[in-house]
């Protein structure tokens, strides 16, 4: 075992202080990396103030890694130390379930070990440990191969917020000429803005702000759409082929059923809470389907850098220090932020 140096909290009253934690020693199968930067996700925030009521405490958030391999097991034969990687939401799964077989390990039968928050199969009577720390050992089938050419700390949030955009545009085969439409603008919603475009879909930016009309449109956005403008949503009604709807909080959908073609669909990424009651004539009346999507299995998520790479899409982002967590914190929950907090870990190591 190892001990090193993390940032985490002990309560959900607490803010986030230094902490040591234990990481395992590298097995045959562990890849060892040094963390250089590491996103900041609400999720890390829901779960250190035990918003949905599953933490355990330390929690050591961060499930947006990036860093370098210093170190790999004897059967690893995929990544070589100096290796630029990432992390993302996931550490370990089953890998025999229906789900894991079909690289949907996010949808684990047995249920996935998530980066942090999450029983440590390694560990005996410990969870796991997030980002927010100066290394991490993870078994090699959940590491990730950066491409060189993007910006390190910029691909960071693409470990949670760029796969978790990604894996429903793909799943429900957007392509080019498809009118699409994107419901907020925020860390999730400027991912999918970006993505959408690069698959040469038309794309709508709908939003409650017009001032965020401007921003919209330098992220790849072709439209912008106030969705309080009741003449402006009656212009677009039945014109979307799919909609990616990244509202963090409950809300009511029928104004946004209403914009689906016959046979399109709406899909959830970002509420993960009770929704308002909506219409059930608002799909009977078209075919139209509501969905959810959850982040991305490994193979997807691979892919997606792999696009990145080739687009150099990388996240809109905003660097700082460890020391910083809380102050960034509160500016998440204030949507204080363009579009994502990224922590420079050499804050924390130095």
């Amino acid at each position: 075992m190892t001990t090193v140096k993390a940032y985490g909290t002990t309560s959900p009253t607490d803010d986030l202080k230094p902490l040591d934690i234990t990481r395992r020693n590298v097995g045959l199968e562990d890849v060892k990396i040094d963390i250089t930067y590491c996103g900041v996700c609400h999720s890390d925030i829901h779960t250190a103030r035990n918003d949905w009521k599953g933490s355990t405490y330390p929690v050591v958030p961060g499930h947006e890694i990036i860093g370098r391999v210093t170190e790999i097991g004897d059967n690893v034969t995929n990544f070589k130390v100096g290796d630029l990687v990432g992390v993302g939401c996931m550490v370990d799964s089953c890998h025999t379930c229906a789900s894991c077989q079909a690289d949907l390990e996010q949808f684990c039968e047995n249920g996935a070990t998530f980066t942090y928050n999450s029983p440590d199969k390694h560990i005996e009577n410990q969870q796991t440990y997030g980002g927010y720390s100066t290394t991490v050992v993870v078994d090699k089938q959940f590491v990730l191969r950066v491409p060189e050419n993007i910006d390190a700390a910029a691909a960071a949030p693409l470990l949670c917020a760029g796969i978790t955009t990604w894996s429903p545009l793909r799943h429900w085969n957007v392509k080019k000429g498809d009118k699409v439409g994107v419901i907020g603008l925020g860390g999730l919603g400027h991912m999918g803005v970006k993505f959408a475009h690069a698959l040469g879909a038309h794309v709508v930016m709908i939003t409650t702000s017009p001032e965020k009309g401007k921003d919209a449109k330098a992220l790849g956005a072709d439209e912008i759409l106030i969705s309080k403008d009741a003449s402006d949503m009656q212009k677009h009604k039945g014109s979307f082929d799919f909609i990616l709807n990244t509202i963090p909080v409950g809300h009511e959908m029928d104004p946004y059923l209403a914009l689906l073609k016959i046979d399109a669909t709406m899909v959830l990424v970002g509420a993960i809470e009770p929704m308002k009651p909506f219409h059930g004539g608002g799909l009977v009346m078209g075919r139209k389907r509501v969905a959810g999507s959850l982040i991305g299995g490994i193979k997807e998520t691979q892919e997606m850098l792999d696009f990145c790479g080739e687009h150099n899409i990388v996240s809109d982002i905003e660097l700082i220090n460890m020391q910083d967590i809380n102050k960034a914190y509160e500016r998440v929950t204030s949507s204080d932020v363009k579009y994502r907090f990224v922590i420079d870990m050499a804050s924390l190591k130095n």
